[in-house]
């Protein structure tokens, strides 16, 4: 079980019982250590399904799954890839999903309890983004007073301490989170009237009915007798709590993450959780994991250097598996026109060696701005590239309307699925009929789908379009009340609604029109992936395909990371965030705007708590051991702002990196006198660019300094 791996990942995987916590620095291998310990778990005779593991992605889920299980399957035959190999493991397999596929399970059997009905929904980011316009203009909220967008991260940010609506009125303290609050309790209702939750409240009412039901989280925790939590860095509070409701009986939890590449907490993730579990659990384990196989040593050197400046984390040095290779670039240019023509000229360069191909570069930017430069760039010169993270497949129109017909047929009374397809394609009923045909149903306080139906044939052009379009999804439900397969289900929507004959209206362009065919078919393709998934796993639970693959859906289109990965199989530049960058590795990497205000971020340094540094700092963290073979780091003296260019103050992370604290500390003092509150325009004063960066006039970039000890 031990074979190829070293001290401290043996150490990991042979702990077999009682809270483990494994410190995996970046590059380590933890997942080989995740995969390995369950499968050690298993041959230790623990039952396969008595084994819980989650985490973040699917993607990751179904490589853990995948690889765990090829490890009880012994060694593949000659000549057969890892992903065609079969495994010998046994039929019964561990539970491997992400928290919130896990919290789908709990509510479909214990979600009645809540007051929702067990074929719940849940809404997508567009059905979210309805219900919150019609709850702000509800309580008569103007738009420039508090967005839809802004108000679901206000939400969100409640959801995730576990805040419900009346909560979040007694927290709010400004005006804009008076009306959030508000507009909370007006979305929330309409949520439940709908039968729906949002992606937030999978998780929370899950921890409702843990808290509320002991009865119920005794059941679900007695399903594991062994849980790992993969990227424990990452957990929100109701995950957390979660994993603790789960875990504390049996006491087997073995978490796996690395604080200093904790980087999401604008979306709730708290690194304390990984911080206190020594506190949550005494008798823990710690077990770190410091060998890096990823990145060059003197890469890490700057990483190790960097990070030491965080004063609230685990004790940690990566040490480097391989040669020291080339110490990291710094380049200092006049303005971000001449930073992006340099980084991509450079791109261009080493291209044209033999061996070289484009996937293996990647451009990180810490904002979504910056990219346009480089891709003008890239343009220009005609090099391939991908704009890692871009719109989501589940976020294109065709795609959101033919899923929206799919949830209507499956839940008739999902109202933002029915009023999206009403008249898509155009069919004769306008918005007049439809607001008439919604006071209706808000008066007799009945779904609309039931006045439709009355309605239907009513006499005239308009009773005749409302007859045909029940009628429509009448035959559509029969059809999946059949145990259609999904595939067939959505080619039978886009038959009967003439869709295709819409695209043409709509997308007179032959380029574009293909595109959107495009993204059909590939809904398409995803339904027959579904089937045949459902055909070779054998579910505890039955649930109806259309059900399934809508869930399916829903947890997929809600985090864009899976999708990230795919997008990476083009060989093509990667321009992308450094969140974005998360979790991946390239042989070369830029990491371009490397300036106070940028990275750290300007809404950082208007806040008095250090910790938002200290996560800005950790994300350039990420940034910087993402590189294999070279690291490039490169800032502009002057960025225009509203089209007048103004100076900048290189990032006191470059200082840090390379040794030169004291210029760090000026350029902190530079930022807060020309970045902080109140203030318009930077202007770089007392600190210089970092020692050894190339020159505004230099032709060439040279090495900076290595960091001082």
């Amino acid at each position: 079980m031990a074979h190829g791996l070293n001290p401290a990942q043996h150490a990991a995987v042979e702990t077999l019982s009682g809270p483990l916590l494994v410190l995996a620095g970046a590059g380590t291998g933890k997942t080989r250590v995740v995969t390995t310990r369950i499968a050690n778990l298993i041959k230790h005779r623990i039952k396969p399904d008595r084994i819980l593991a989650v985490t973040f992605t699917r993607k990751a889920a179904g490589e853990m799954q995948e690889r765990a299980l090829a490890l009880l399957g012994g060694p593949e035959k000659p000549g057969k890839t890892h992903r065609r190999a079969k495994p010998k493991g046994p039929k019964i397999r561990p539970q491997i999903s992400t928290f919130h596929a896990l919290c789908v399970q709990v509510l479909r059997r214990h979600i009645t309890q809540l007051g929702y009905p067990p074929q719940f929904a849940i809404c997508d980011r567009g059905d979210q983004e309805s219900l919150a316009r019609t709850s702000l203009r509800d309580i008569r909220c103007p738009e420039d007073s508090l967005r839809p967008g802004d108000l679901l991260a206000i939400i969100s940010n409640w959801k995730n301490k576990s805040l419900r609506p009346m909560q979040a009125a007694s927290e709010a303290t400004s005006d804009k989170e008076h009306l959030a609050a508000a507009a909370y309790r007006r979305y929330q209702s309409s949520l439940k009237a709908r039968g729906m939750v949002d992606f937030d409240d999978l998780l929370l009412c899950t921890e409702e009915l843990f808290t509320k039901y002991p009865a119920i989280r005794r059941e679900e925790a007695g399903h594991f007798d062994h849980v790992l939590v993969d990227e424990y860095q990452d957990t929100n509070g109701s995950q957390y709590r979660i994993v603790k409701a789960l875990a504390m009986g049996h006491r087997n939890l073995c978490v796996v993450g690395d604080d200093d590449q904790s980087i999401y907490g604008w979306r709730g993730a708290e690194v304390e959780h990984i911080l206190r579990f020594k506190e949550d659990w005494p008798d823990a384990k710690v077990v770190r994991l410091e060998e890096n196989y990823r990145s060059a040593g003197a890469i890490l050197e700057y990483a190790n250097t960097l990070i030491a400046f965080n004063k609230k984390r685990h004790d940690k040095i990566l040490r480097p598996a391989r040669g020291a290779g080339q110490r990291p670039i710094i380049m200092q240019l006049p303005d971000e026109a001449q930073e992006a023509e340099r980084v991509v000229g450079d791109i261009h360069m080493q291209l044209t060696q033999p061996g070289m191909q484009a996937k293996d570069f990647a451009i990180l930017c810490r904002t979504n701005e910056q990219p346009r430069a480089f891709e003008t760039e890239l343009r220009r010169l005609k090099l391939p590239y991908i704009l890692v993270g871009g719109q989501s497949f589940f976020d294109r129109k065709e795609v959101r309307d033919l899923l929206a017909y799919l949830k209507t047929v499956e839940n008739p009374t999902d109202e933002t699925s029915l009023l999206r397809i009403i008249n898509t394609p155009p069919r004769g009923i306008g918005n007049a009929t439809v607001k008439q045909l919604l006071a209706e149903a808000v008066n007799r306080g009945e779904p609309i789908w039931t006045v439709l139906r009355e309605a239907a044939g009513g006499g005239g052009a308009t009773g005749n379009a409302i007859g045909k379009f029940v009628k429509l999804i009448g035959e559509l439900k029969e059809i999946a009340d059949r145990g259609a397969p999904v595939d067939k289900l959505v080619d039978a929507v886009v038959d009967r609604t003439q869709y295709r004959r819409e695209l043409d209206r709509l997308y007179p362009d032959p380029m574009e029109r293909e595109a959107r065919t495009a993204s059909i078919e590939e809904l398409i393709n995803a339904g027959a992936a579904y089937n045949k998934g459902k055909k070779t796993k054998k579910d505890e639970e039955e649930i109806p395909l259309l059900r399934g693959f809508l869930d399916d859906v829903a947890l997929g289109g809600s985090d864009n990371r899976d999708e990230k990965e795919d997008q990476l199989q083009r060989n093509a530049i990667a321009l992308m965030t450094l969140h974005s960058a998360k979790g991946l590795e390239f042989p070369y990497v830029y990491m371009v705007g490397m300036e106070e205000g940028i990275l750290p971020h300007k809404r950082t340094l208007e806040m008095p708590d250090e910790s938002q540094i200290d996560e800005e700092r950790r994300l350039c963290y990420v940034g910087v051991t993402r590189a294999q073979e070279k690291l490039t780091m490169s800032f502009a003296l002057t960025r225009r702002k509203w089209g007048k260019p103004k100076d900048t103050v290189p990032s006191r992370f470059l200082y840090e990196m390379t040794g030169q604290a004291e210029n760090a500390a000026k350029a902190r003092a530079a930022a807060a006198a020309t970045l902080g509150p109140h203030k318009k325009h930077p202007a770089a004063k007392g600190a210089g660019g970092p020692k050894g960066g190339k020159g505004a006039k230099g032709a060439k970039g040279s090495q900076s300094r290595s960091p001082r000890r």
